[in-house]
């Protein structure tokens, strides 16, 4: 894989990240990278060409934790894209949602989808990093009490069944990204 033609991204395989990578550059291989600043990392070492950084949502307001990293990484904004956030609930095939006892996903996701969890009548949620990683998870537990909330490309990476789609409680939800790159 070339830096060339590699964009970086914070989050697992198929976080919305990963989305806005591939839908502002769909020709381009995508870099997961575990933190916000292994992304900017990957752009400065010449292991991706670009970084893909969420720095504000609709709902939730500014990802804090990217705005202290970009006036010290040296890179330059060269893009906007906006990602209309469309969040799924993900379990493993032939799970049903009768068999559903705990919901994973991002802090932010689980809230943004309280009114299709109450739905779901006495189920758990569990925090995690982000929604693929958790997508992630499940699909290592195998267990059809297992859910998560993840995009449709985390179900397509993972092998987990979409059990419901659009559960998210606002329309209007979408998230803000800059491209980073070293020149201008």
């Amino acid at each position: 894989m070339s830096y060339q033609n590699t964009i970086a991204f914070q989050g697992a395989k198929g976080a919305y990240s990963d989305l806005a990578c591939r839908g502002m550059y769909p020709d381009m291989e995508t870099l997961s990278c575990k933190t916000f600043d292994q992304a900017f990392q990957a752009v400065i070492n010449d292991q991706a060409i670009y970084a893909m950084i969420p720095v504000d949502n609709t709902l939730a307001g500014r990802v804090a934790d990217v705005h202290h990293l970009i006036p010290t990484s040296g890179l330059k904004i060269i893009g906007e894209y906006f990602l209309p956030i469309h969040h799924n609930l993900l379990g493993v095939k032939g799970t049903t949602l009768d068999q559903i006892k705990t919901v994973h996903s991002h802090i932010h996701a689980i809230p943004q989808c309280k009114k299709f969890i109450k739905k779901l009548g006495d189920v758990k949620t569990n925090v995690q990093v982000d929604t693929a990683g958790s997508a992630m998870n499940v699909a290592q537990m195998k267990d059809k009490s297992q859910a998560a909330i993840a995009s449709k490309l985390a179900a397509d990476i993972y092998g987990l069944e979409v059990l419901a789609e659009h559960i998210e409680d606002a329309e209007h939800n979408s998230t803000r990204f800059l491209v980073f790159s070293k020149q201008p």
